[in-house]
């Protein structure tokens, strides 16, 4: 699309191109029009095509017609030109040499490792439109105004969902796993090192279903904070049927009931005043032994006994943090801890980069795109 043209310069938007150059020779007064690009700019959703004249009088000396003629043809150029980015940078590769040494480090430590422990908190599902719990100003509970809770955190809580259970089922409509939300590049990463043989399992604290959409073995993933696939009476804990309980909530204004006892059901999000599933405890006791190497991603620590698992892990296991901020008792300056702070998907990508996985990556996540729906289908 050509958005505006003189004797000095030409832009051209929507365009994402890696390590090209085209020069076109006008045949008038020599001038010269040359678009390069270096892979440094394949994130940016234009480019820029400077033109040099040797004359200033460079446009009145060249027809309106005949500077259309050169500019289709350079049009047509830059149509055959293999593009490899997009708007959103989810699919932008990364060169090699330009990977920071830590980055590098970590994936060492995770090409010699085979039983690969994983945290996971709300940050790394950020990126897909979902909001994290605590960040101020933008974190789930610094936005449930419109529910009129007593505090924030009443929307999980057991007690208060028997007395009024409308603001979790309306927050439900909104976060139910497989509507709308998409897994991560963080997400495919996690997935990617259980196809690759190193996964022990990933802890994650989330609700949102993503590693599962990841396409995460089961075995291999343990939803501590629990999921929306089945459901059960807050009262007698009679398994509800899932489905059943999801065209409730999804399809009417009603409270899903148990024919047992009458009380309510939901979901089997963990609330507080609730136990963990059974399968933590028991999992977690031989996990934190077996571990050679544990990845904490995208989570505050505030949250036990989650919270404490880089704790538990055996002394010589390696330990990694991969946060935009530092938690725990992780300490950089020991042989044991790297702390890799910023963007998680950022991460990701500069590790499977380094480790031959890029491909896999990007073919991974675009696997498990979810396509926004009303329906109640997953």
């Amino acid at each position: 699309e050509i958005l505006r043209y003189d004797s000095n310069i030409i832009i051209i938007s929507s365009v994402a191109v890696c390590g090209a150059t085209w020069r076109l020779i006008s045949r008038h007064h020599s001038a010269v029009l040359t678009f390069s690009v270096s892979p440094l700019l394949v994130a940016t959703s234009c480019a820029t095509i400077a033109i040099e004249s040797r004359s200033r009088t460079f446009s009145s000396k060249m027809s309106s017609k005949e500077l259309n003629s050169d500019v289709d043809q350079l049009s047509n150029q830059v149509e055959k030109l293999e593009l490899k980015g997009q708007a959103s940078g989810d699919d932008i590769k990364l060169p090699l040499d330009e990977i920071p040494e830590e980055i590098q480090k970590v994936g060492d430590w995770i090409k010699t490792s085979k039983r690969i422990m994983i945290l996971t908190g709300a940050g790394v599902s950020v990126s897909a439109g979902i909001p994290d719990f605590r960040t101020p100003g933008t974190g789930l509970y610094d936005n449930l105004q419109k529910y009129n809770l007593p505090y924030a955190e009443a929307i999980f809580d057991v007690d208060f969902y028997r007395d009024t259970p409308q603001p979790f089922l309306s927050l439900s409509k909104e976060l139910w796993p497989g509507l709308k939300y998409s897994p991560t590049l963080t997400h495919s990463f996690v997935a990617l090192l259980a196809k690759h043989d190193k996964l022990l399992r990933n802890y994650s604290q989330n609700i949102d279903g993503l590693e599962f959409l990841a396409e995460i073995p089961k075995e291999q993933l343990l939803e501590c904070h629990g999921h929306f696939r089945t459901a059960a009476c807050i009262d007698c804990r009679k398994p509800f049927d899932g489905e059943k309980c999801k065209q409730t909530i999804l399809e009417t204004d009603e409270i899903p009931t148990c024919p047992k006892c009458g009380g309510y059901v939901k979901p089997d999000i963990v609330f507080f005043g609730e136990s963990l599933p059974n399968r933590f405890h028991t999992l977690l006791r031989k996990d934190v032994v077996k571990a050679d190497l544990l990845l904490v991603m995208g989570t505050s620590l505030m949250v036990a006994p989650v919270s404490m698992i880089p704790e538990f892990v055996h002394d010589k296991c390696k330990r990694v943090l991969m946060n935009r901020e530092p938690v725990g008792d992780f300490d950089d300056t020991t042989d044991r801890d790297i702390i890799l702070l910023g963007d998680c998907d950022e991460t990701a990508k500069q590790l499977s980069k380094y480790l031959g996985w890029e491909e896999e990556l990007y073919e991974q996540n675009k696997n498990t795109k979810v396509v926004a729906k009303e329906s109640t289908e997953e």
